[in-house]
This record gives structure tokens, sequence and C-alpha cells, in this order.
């Protein structure tokens, strides 16, 4: 399928035009359009120049459940430093990739950019730490999941707008985000390529700046990752450009590679796909086999790195002493909170009802920045 039947047609830059009118000359057919959107689980009337997908956008950049993402661990703790990627700046990069596939695909990007920003909405405070804590505290009450919390963020926990709880965002964005929380699930369409763009991009991105923040920490060496065949043949690729680059030099040029070349080598792997398997629509998406998937090289050599940064990064001894110390007080504010339930929030023990109070004390400590975390464990252990 060409890619120049995507490109935009010429408008007059003196008349205004209508999101649907838009989108009909910037998107591929089998892009998600705005107005053929499901709608949303409480109805609303369309507002007159914001697309449903832009305002999705909007009221997630508004939530406070976003704000606290600056506040969050993505891989390394703040005690670590500066330079590193918090739970923000990690999803404002896996949005700005996605936005560039979307764009060079055609599809959607106000509903890619809107799952972007939703895409690590349920982390809790300390990353992946304290994850584990929160599903080991809540094993008996269906356990924790940071994909699954987005949902219940945006559907419940979310208190925004008089009319209802949560955002009320368009059922192709709880769609999207349900398929990540329940990749498994048979009953489950296959996904949007405006969800899929995301979830290749969010791989991009941890595949890319995890190495990098480990670099800055002095937990690897550039050298230690040349030995992967990724990082060795995107130093390659820049090393044919460029002569006797100091080390600073070469790591910048190769992160910048990296995102290149994975973009790159995803888009044309995808318009390969999308012609042997003719889609010509966003429903025919929905039953197709995934299509926005790399190359096997390099899925291979991404898998390689993946193992390495396991192994030597997400399992470094400075690492796991942080994260240890973080799920120790992590699992004891949470059986002081089970204890004595009345230390809880009133908007968290008023759920109780509802939701059991395992459960609002999950949602509770979820919602925690890593800051707070630690200041209100000063307030809640016994003195």
């Amino acid at each position: 399928m060409p890619k120049e039947v995507f490109q935009p047609a010429t408008l007059s830059s003196n008349v205004p035009i209508s999101f649907a009118e838009r989108e009909r000359h910037l998107l591929a057919p089998y892009a998600m359009p705005s107005v053929e959107s499901a709608g949303r689980k409480h109805p609303e009337a369309l507002h007159p120049y914001r697309s449903p997908f832009q305002r999705d956008r909007d009221r997630v950049v508004h939530s406070a459940a976003y704000r606290r993402l600056s506040a969050k661990t993505q891989v390394f703790t703040g005690e670590l430093g500066d330079y590193h990627r918090t739970r923000l700046t990690h999803t404002h990069e896996v949005a700005s990739v996605a936005r560039t596939l979307g764009r060079a695909l055609g599809l959607n990007e106000d509903l890619i950019e809107t799952l972007a920003l939703v895409h690590d909405l349920g982390h809790p405070p300390f990353g992946h730490a304290g994850e584990d804590v929160l599903d080991e505290c809540l094993k008996n009450a269906g356990g924790f999941c940071h994909n699954g919390q987005a949902l219940r963020i945006v559907e419940l926990l979310e208190i925004r707008y008089p009319e209802f709880s949560g955002l009320n965002l368009s059922l192709e964005v709880l769609e999207g985000q349900q398929h990540r929380a329940q990749k498994h699930a048979p009953s489950l369409l296959r996904p949007l390529l405006e969800v899929q763009v995301v979830d290749a991009a969010d791989s991009v991105a941890y595949d890319t700046h995890d190495a990098d923040d480990a670099l800055e920490l002095n937990l690897l060496t550039l050298n230690e990752l040349l030995e992967t065949r990724l990082w060795a043949e995107a130093a390659r690729r820049v090393q044919r450009r460029y002569a006797d680059l100091d080390d600073g030099e070469l790591r910048r040029a190769v992160l910048h590679e990296l995102i290149d070349w994975q973009a790159s080598d995803l888009i044309e792997r995808t318009f390969e796909r999308l012609a042997a398997e003719e889609i010509r629509s966003w429903q025919a998406v929905r039953s197709a086999v995934p299509l926005i998937q790399p190359s096997a090289e390099l899925a291979e050599q991404k898998l390689e790195l993946e193992s390495f940064l396991f192994e030597r990064v997400y399992r470094h001894p400075e690492v796991l002493a942080h994260r240890k110390e973080a799920q120790d007080f992590l699992q004891e504010m949470f059986g002081v909170l089970i204890a004595d339930a009345g230390l809880l929030p009133e908007r968290f023990h008023t759920r109780i009802d509802a939701v059991g109070l395992e459960r609002s004390v999950g949602d509770y400590l979820a919602g925690m920045t890593d800051r707070f975390a630690r200041r209100e464990y000063d307030r809640l252990r016994p003195a």
C-alpha cells in the first residue's frame, strides 16, 4: 500500500474545518475516526471544536493521577539522582514516539496520545517494586496490576465532574487500556492500530532509556552495552556517519539511532503487513494478526537487550536494596491500615462497603507518590 495515499490534502487556511472533516483528510482508512467512536458510558453532547479523543486527552492531562506521575519511580528511585526518568517523563517519551509512528502510518494521533498518557497511570509508588508488593498484599482481593489500576482510576477514583465518577473517557480508550490489563482474554477483539502503536512505542522507550539511565548512574559501562547486538549495530550505524566520537558523543548518538531505527523498522514492517493482509478499515484490524511488530531480527535483538538489562540493571544490588526498602515499608503501611481503617482518608474509608477494606487500602497506597509514601510511613509507623 503506497505511503503517498495518506499524505494530507491541501486545505485553505482561511476556511475553518471541523474535526470530522480534518480527520477525513488526514486519516488512513484503517485508522479509528472520532465520528465512529462508540461513545462514553455516560453520554455527553459533542464538543463544538474538540473531538472526543481530544477531550479524553485533556481530561487525563488535568487529572490528579497524571500529575502524581512526576514523583513516581520509573525504574530508579529519586535517591539515586535527578537525571533518570520518572514515570511522567517516561509517559511523555512514549507519547512522543507513539505520535511519530501514528502520523507516519496515518492513524488517529489524538487517540494515540490519550492511550499513551493513560498507559502507566495506575503505577503505584516505587514502580514495579511497589506493584509486586501490592499484588502480594491484595492476593485475597484479586491482586494488583498497574494496567488494571489505570482503569480503576479513570472509571472510579478520579472525582473531577459532578455528573459521574471517573473521567468518562471514550469507550475506545477504555478498551485499549483493557487490552493492556487482559492481554490474553479470549473475549477481546484484536486491538485497534492506535493501541498497538502505543505498546510498540512503550517498548522502544524503555529499551532505549532504561539503558541510558543505567549508564548515567554508573550501573553499566558503555562498553558493556556495546556487547549487546542492538547497541553494537546502532553504534556501527552511527560510526559510518561520524568519526572520532568520544564516549559521551557516541552514547548520545546511539540513543538517537536506537529510537530512529526502531521507529523506522516498525513503520516499514507495518506497511508491509497492512498490504499483505489487505487491511482497508479499522474494523478489519479487529480480526487481523498483530500488525505493528518489529522485524524478526530486531525483535530478537531487543529480547537479548531486555534480558541483559534484567540481569545487569533491574537486579543490580543497589537497585535491589532500594526496592527492598520500599517494599518493606509499603507492606508495613498496608498492615497498619488494615488493622485500623480509621487511619484512612475519609473518601477511601467511605468506599469500604463498596469494594472492601483491602482494596480501599490498596487504592490509597497505589495513588501515593514516592515522597508522600515515605512521609505517610513516618506518620503511621508505631512510635
